[in-house]
């Protein structure tokens, strides 16, 4: 479908849960969330409803989220039945890792074409304060069973924090040149969720390239991040920018909550309700949704916080 700005909305992001099973200090409360009440939340068949709705309004792409989605117990069940929708072309996840060593080969069988996986640092006692309560020792467990079960272009996520993992750009780009991997920067944004972070927190991706001057550009894959590769690398250096050189004008994404609320955009705290409602229905709100999604989120930066209104958990990072 195409909306009032003539960007065709082709992505959507379903989170599966608000829980997690680490406390990240951008996307989280120190003492995690307050469990909702099941009743409150997407049941399965209503997940798989709703992207039956957004596949016949033309979505291909679906990313699956949290929280972290790994710790859904039916999740296998839920990519399984997404991925064989009619119209669904590809199913991603985005997921700290954690629980990969026993889910990469079920997943990789219930349809998932790829995988993010979030790593900030690569130092361990850096990854235990960023995450509250992480050990990287899992992490690395989680990938290398990811790359055991044969998935290709495994993503990492690394959200750029100054003063905290500016000084491992290098060593995080390396990453590609090591494993057939992409090392993902993405600009930290002022959600409403990161008060402890000051205004130096705030780096532009502009920094990634002053440390890499060796990085060339290459082809962008269809995706928003500016694209870059190390020579000899066999994967590329992505640069994701919604603060300091937004892209919004080629955003064709919408998200889906755990509770059952279409965002439309990210920085919004427009949120559209399918919970509850038949397939017409949520074809009706997502139609809407779509029409009604914003030109552009904004400012951003340490001024000017994001206007969504949640935390990112509660979105779907």
């Amino acid at each position: 479908m195409i909306d009032q700005f003539g960007r065709s909305i082709t992505y959507l992001r379903v989170s599966v849960t608000e829980l997690c099973n680490l406390r990240c200090r951008y996307c989280m409360p120190a003492e995690g969330v307050c469990k909702k009440d099941h009743a409150d939340m997407l049941t399965e068949d209503e997940m798989i409803l709703a992207i039956e709705a957004a596949a016949s309004l033309g979505i291909t792409k679906l990313r699956v989220t949290g929280g972290e989605p790994l710790v859904k117990k039916n999740i296998l069940s839920i990519c399984r039945r997404a991925a064989a929708v009619p119209g669904i072309r590809e199913v991603c996840l985005t997921t700290n890792g954690i629980l990969l060593p026993e889910l990469a080969r079920p997943l990789r069988e219930a349809g998932v074409n790829r995988l993010n996986l979030s790593l900030d640092t690569q130092d361990p006692e850096k990854y235990a304060y960023i995450t509250r309560i992480g050990e990287i020792k899992d992490f690395w467990a989680g990938f290398y069973a990811a790359l055991d079960a044969g998935f290709e272009k495994i993503k990492l996520n690394a959200v750029l924090v100054g003063g905290f993992n500016d000084n491992e750009i290098v060593s995080l780009a390396a990453l590609t040149q090591q494993y057939p991997v992409d090392m993902r920067f993405i600009e930290m944004m002022p959600m409403c969720d990161s008060p402890e972070f000051g205004e130096d927190a705030y780096i532009p991706f502009t920094r990634v390239l002053d440390a890499l001057p060796e990085a060339r550009p290459v082809p962008k894959d269809g995706g928003v991040a500016k694209l870059y590769r190390l020579p000899g690398a066999k994967g590329n250096i992505g640069l994701i920018s919604p603060v300091s050189a937004h892209f919004c004008g080629e955003c064709n994404r919408i998200r889906l909550t755990a509770d059952g609320k279409v965002k439309p955009c990210l920085h919004s705290n427009a949120e559209y309700p399918l919970k509850g409602l038949d397939l017409d229905g949520m074809r009706a709100q997502l139609e809407k949704a779509i029409w009604h999604k914003p030109k552009w989120h904004g400012d951003l930066d340490a001024a000017h916080r994001s206007g969504a209104g949640r935390n990112m958990n509660q979105i779907g990072g």
